[in-house]
């Protein structure tokens, strides 16, 4: 049986030097948060580990971070200017791995900060939306506390903790952070018309959220027999869902489930995912094995890049040295697409930005990360066509890569091509 405290008494259990974990997405326990940020008077020298939390990250700003400092997984834009500043930092690694930060005792987790139900009739918590890398991190932790709140929704799958594991708990009764679906633009539709001609009947699903993986899912009305594992989805599947072409019956893993280790969308995704038998939260070290994805037939992963170079040069996470989010699971599901029987590793992209600078580059700005190889891209979509750059040269990239590029700049491209590979693009045309 939980017994109830405050959230300043609970924060208690953090000292000075201590390392504390906060769960993330929609499960983010900002009451907890804003307590521990009360105490910065009193405490110093605390790390936290986070992957993507939700809300102020009020410990990042004047003057918390003197006290707090954030050492990132993944990077959202509520912890982007501390991670690019003296008061944080980022670790470079694959969702797949972070798991092992806390199994190997790499990052020993003094504080678990989580948001969890409340308990059922047998004593066990489920971490609703949010088992990612939580589960990982609770079981490392010395001590765990638990922001109860009924809105929580009962997920199924591996997410549970009983209250036995947790330390102190608080009681709230508020709405968890939701986002309406965005209504994808005229490019996002566009790139989503090119992105689903590519998905066959019976593929298993991988994408993100937003307007590219918006743009996909509305053109996937007449498909059938679709499957989901993915690390994480949001509203735009409920209506293949409802529709029926989303089944997961020819899935090998799970057949019949949709797999995910973490969800944020409306209040409507989280009334579907409550208490749903056909949806199956996993931890990342799972969803994201690459040996678990290729077992399923006809992958299709759908990922989105900051920049592409001429050849095939993808990255995700960075503009030039500045740390904009992550590597997150884009190479688990690039990898495991690409060895799925019959599957698609696919990078969509708008061919140029919101100011008009082309996102196909000659070359990666200075600094920036290198998310997916050359090597491991196959497909890449903008709103102007899609291309397959696999088995093809640099030269034969270069002039695919140009062919889906913004029209204000394939000549300054085409010349780019020229000066690095002294040969004529246009002369290449029947090659492509």
């Amino acid at each position: 049986m939980l017994h109830y405290t405050t959230a300043e008494e609970a924060v208690g259990l953090v000292s000075s030097g201590n390392r504390v974990f906060f769960q993330g997405a929609a499960m983010t326990p900002n009451r907890l948060i804003t307590a521990l940020c009360a105490r910065h008077g009193e405490l110093e020298d605390i790390e936290i580990v986070q992957m993507h939390t939700e809300g102020k990250a009020l410990y990042t700003t004047e003057p918390y971070c003197n006290t707090f400092r954030v050492n990132s997984f993944f990077v959202g834009g509520n912890v982007r200017r501390a991670v690019n500043s003296p008061y944080g930092d980022y670790i470079p690694v694959f969702l797949s791995e972070i798991h092992l930060f806390f199994r190997r005792n790499l990052l020993p987790v003094d504080v678990a900060f989580i948001q969890v139900s409340p308990p059922d009739r047998h004593g066990y918590c489920s971490l609703g939306t949010s088992v990612d890398i939580t589960l990982a991190a609770v079981g490392a932790a010395r001590k765990v506390v638990a922001q109860v709140n009924p809105n929580v929704p009962k997920t199924h799958g591996d997410g549970i903790i009983h209250v036995r594991n947790i330390d102190a708990a608080i009681y709230v009764d508020e709405p968890i952070y939701s986002t309406e679906l965005s209504e994808p633009t005229v490019v996002e539709k566009q790139i989503g018309y090119h992105v689903a001609g590519l998905v066959e009947d019976g593929a298993t699903l991988q994408m993100g959220i937003g307007g590219i993986p918006n743009g996909v899912l509305g053109q996937l009305g007449d498909h059938r027999r679709l499957g989901v594992h993915t690390e994480m989805f949001s509203d735009g599947i409920l209506p293949l869902v409802e529709k029926g072409v989303i089944t997961g019956e020819e899935k090998k893993i799970k057949r019949g489930k949709l797999v995910t280790c973490f969800a944020v969308g409306s209040p409507e995704l989280y009334r579907f995912l409550d208490d749903n038998p056909i949806v199956h939260f996993k931890e990342a070290s799972y969803t994201n094995d690459t040996a678990i994805i290729r077992r399923n037939p006809r992958v299709t992963a759908i990922n989105s890049a900051i920049e592409i170079d001429l050849t095939g040069q993808v990255c995700a996470d960075s503009i030039g040295a500045r740390q904009y989010s992550g590597v997150g699971g884009q190479m688990d599901f690039i990898r495991g697409a690409s060895l799925s029987e019959g599957g698609k590793a696919i990078i969509a992209l708008p061919s140029v930005t919101v100011k008009g600078i082309s996102k196909i580059v000659p070359y990666l700005k200075q600094g920036a990360g290198v998310t997916t190889t050359r090597a491991h891209v196959h497909y890449v979509a903008t709103e102007n066509g899609v291309v397959d750059l696999f088995g093809k040269n640099l030269k034969e990239r270069a002039k695919a890569l140009i062919s889906i590029a913004h029209p204000d700049h394939i000549e300054a491209l085409e010349q780019a091509a020229y000066e690095r590979f002294g040969t004529n693009m246009i002369a290449m045309s029947g090659k492509i």
